[in-house]
């Protein structure tokens, strides 16, 4: 024989329980009234119109400091990285970076 089936008891309604006070209908959006959705928006046009009347830096300097000198160093040693492969060797010296600034110039190599 196969495995019993268990009957199911009728289900008894339960009682609701005193509900608290009614909350206030919802209502829908009002015609001509500016939504809450815009609001954001306008806040975000606020910022912009007074960061564009600002002169003041948005990005610190010394961050970006530190970012145009690595970007420096970085250019200069491929630069003087290529100057020792044309002269045959593998190993960087600072003859290499010598003459790298010095071909550069003094506008690209500063000073």
């Amino acid at each position: 024989m196969g495995p019993r089936r268990r009957t199911r008891k009728p289900e008894v309604p339960r009682r609701r329980t005193a509900s608290p006070a009614p909350s206030p209908p919802r209502r829908g959006p009002r015609l001509g009234a500016p939504s809450r959705q815009r609001r954001p928006r306008r806040q975000g046009l606020k910022e912009i119109r007074m960061l564009q009347k600002s002169t003041g830096l948005l990005i610190r300097k010394t961050p970006f400091g530190r970012l145009a000198a690595e970007a420096f160093l970085v250019h200069l040693f491929e630069d003087a990285y290529l100057l020792s492969l044309h002269a045959g060797r593998v190993t960087l010296f600072p003859k290499d970076v010598q003459l790298a600034r010095r071909i550069r110039g003094i506008q690209e190599g500063l000073g």
